[in-house]
């Protein structure tokens, strides 16, 4: 009797946690936690190597100093030493973009309830709340950073003057020292106290208001789109303080500055290019001839107006860094020139070995080799082949045809230039891409040719037989057949493989700072070498994540628009 009436309780407790697992709901919830508990380590791996180190780039972007971390506050002053006074431009359009993206979310949320005929909008608290919550523990997060980079610092001091403790012991207690600060605790237990409410609401909210499949959807969005608006006020009104501050200290010094001019005019540009893009669009959906002529004529009009405006972005930009935008110009040659050539010659590759011939297996294999092999040691033989010594094995193949030997990894003339001649001298971006980056160009298109090829393969081969059985008993040829069904069936492909090659060649950096030599003066440099330059040779670690959250933007950008392109242009079956 003793041991039932022990372990009669613990029975019932467990009866009750099963049943919290049984039944329809039960189930439900089962697969909510084992998914949670599946991608909570997924998470805090990209927490910790993604977001946080873009986090802590943004942090140290507003830090100047000589080798050091913890660098003196010096906010969009990195910004302006890379773009000049575009950076105050780009403050102020990101604070626009931000709220645009708010109010997008929440015009599409409201067509969602519009068609389910449902009112959420009770769930802006616990959105509102939540999103105050996490803006609150990230201000914190920017606190307490600089404290705790800090104590590499005083560990250096205390072992200078011969402390006895180990170095764990020390940094333990430099830990505890900040933690026990007030002005770091209060913003911590403020945002755990405004996260539990957030919680709590949530939980009464999903609870009391009327169950929907898409509720917590809803909290997402008004999460997401408080949080947008939170991020655009501070962007505004933090570029809005640098501006003041410029000027303040301009009017010291004595000198005038044009930041406000500059910046509303190129903003009302931008504006003018919107309303262009605008009007050109909607010039399609006209009924009569007439309206479709007027509006293309008043969108050329606003194009033409928005060049004027938009023609003050030089004079913004002149007070700008040259080795950065000579880096973003290199950039632009190396992606414009390897992408274009590395489709073309992967597409025709891919379709050659679609066909039933033999060895295909073999040759795949071989063009797929040079993705893998190691960059740095595939780079090291491209220097020995495309070195600037008359002996070296290219110009030795090249002479033998008659042709003068070429400097290669050596030469910083535009290929432009090279065929203008010297009596003409171009401006510096139609000049061309340098011999040198030529020569990093044909290693791109090298490398990624087989990768190309191999993903293109895979794309062929999920397109159906009897499309093109169909179009050949309807006498389609084989160029009609590639045009109007392979091309259109393998745009999901080609999108990947184009948003891929984009992001790849603005991040491109080990073959790159292999085959660079000094005698290129530069002109081989993309932005990802400028960055790292910045960084390892001159040791300014504020404006090199300066300038790595600039080409952040920049790659962002060039997504979006590709997005955008393609989103119309891409046949999904």
């Amino acid at each position: 009797m003793a041991t039932q009436s022990a372990t009669g309780p613990e029975t019932a407790v467990n009866q009750r946690t099963l049943s919290i697992f049984t039944g329809r709901r039960g189930r439900t919830l089962k697969e909510v936690v084992l998914a949670y508990v599946l991608i909570t380590p997924a998470f805090l791996i990209i927490f910790t190597f993604g977001i946080f180190p873009l986090a802590f780039s943004v942090y140290q972007s507003t830090l100047r100093g000589l080798n050091k971390i913890v660098g003196t506050y010096d906010g969009l002053g990195n910004y302006t030493k890379a773009i000049g006074n575009l950076a105050y431009v780009l403050g102020f359009w990101m604070a626009v973009i931000f709220l645009f993206l708010a109010v997008n979310a929440l015009i599409k949320q409201t067509h969602v309830t519009k068609k389910y005929e449902e009112r959420p909008w009770l769930f802006t608290i616990p959105g509102i709340v939540l999103a105050v919550g996490t803006a609150l523990f990230v201000r914190f997060v920017y606190i307490i950073l600089p404290e705790v980079l800090g104590i590499s610092e005083s560990l250096r001091a205390a072992k200078q003057a011969g402390s006895e403790e180990t170095t764990a012991v020390l940094f333990k207690g430099f830990l505890a020292e900040i933690w026990q600060k007030p002005d770091i605790q209060r913003p911590f237990w403020t945002a755990v106290i405004i996260f539990l409410i957030a919680f709590a609401l949530i939980y009464i909210f999903l609870r009391l208001l009327p169950r929907s499949p898409r509720n917590s959807s809803y909290i997402a969005t008004f999460f997401q789109s408080t949080l947008l608006i939170i991020g655009a006020l501070f962007l505004g009104w933090f570029t809005l303080t640098e501006v003041q501050a410029a000027y303040t200290a301009a009017a010291e010094s004595g000198e005038t500055l044009e930041i406000w001019t500059q910046t509303i005019t190129i903003s009302a540009g931008l504006v003018l290019l919107l309303l262009s893009w605008f009007i050109w669009r909607s010039a399609n959906h006209q009924d009569s001839t007439a309206g479709t002529f007027i509006r293309l004529g008043a969108g050329s009009l606003l194009i033409i107006g928005a060049w004027v405006l938009i023609g003050e972005l030089p004079a913004a930009a002149l007070s700008g860094d040259d080795d950065w935008y000579l880096g973003l110009l290199n950039t632009v040659y190396y992606s414009v020139g390897s992408i274009p050539i590395q489709f073309a010659v992967s597409l025709m590759l891919a379709t050659f070995l679609f066909q039933d011939i033999k060895g295909k297996s073999f040759f795949r294999m071989i063009f797929f080799l040079p993705y893998i092999t190691p960059a740095v040691g595939a780079a090291a033989s491209f220097r020995i082949l495309f070195s600037g010594r008359v002996d070296a094995p290219i110009n030795r193949i090249i002479t033998a045809f008659g042709f003068e030997p070429l400097a290669w990894l050596n030469g910083s003339t535009g290929i432009f230039q090279m065929i203008a001649g010297d009596g003409v001298t171009l401006p510096t971006w139609a000049a061309g891409p340098s011999l040198s980056l030529v020569v990093i160009i044909l290693f791109g298109v090298w490398t990624f040719i087989g990768f190309n090829t191999v993903i293109l393969l895979a794309g062929l081969g999920a397109i159906p037989h009897e499309l093109y059985e169909a179009a050949s008993i309807d006498g389609g040829n084989r160029w009609s057949q590639f045009r109007h069904i392979t091309l259109p069936l393998l745009s999901p492909t080609i999108y990947f493989l184009t948003l891929w090659a984009v992001i790849g060649t603005f991040k491109a950096f080990n073959h790159i700072y292999v085959l660079r030599t000094g005698a290129a003066l530069g002109t081989a440099d993309t932005a990802s070498i400028v960055i790292f330059d910045a960084m390892k040779r001159d040791t300014r670690y504020g404006y090199a994540a300066a300038l790595a959250v600039l080409l952040l933007i920049i790659v962002m950008g060039l997504t979006v628009i590709n997005n955008r392109i393609a989103s119309k242009r891409v046949f999904y079956g």
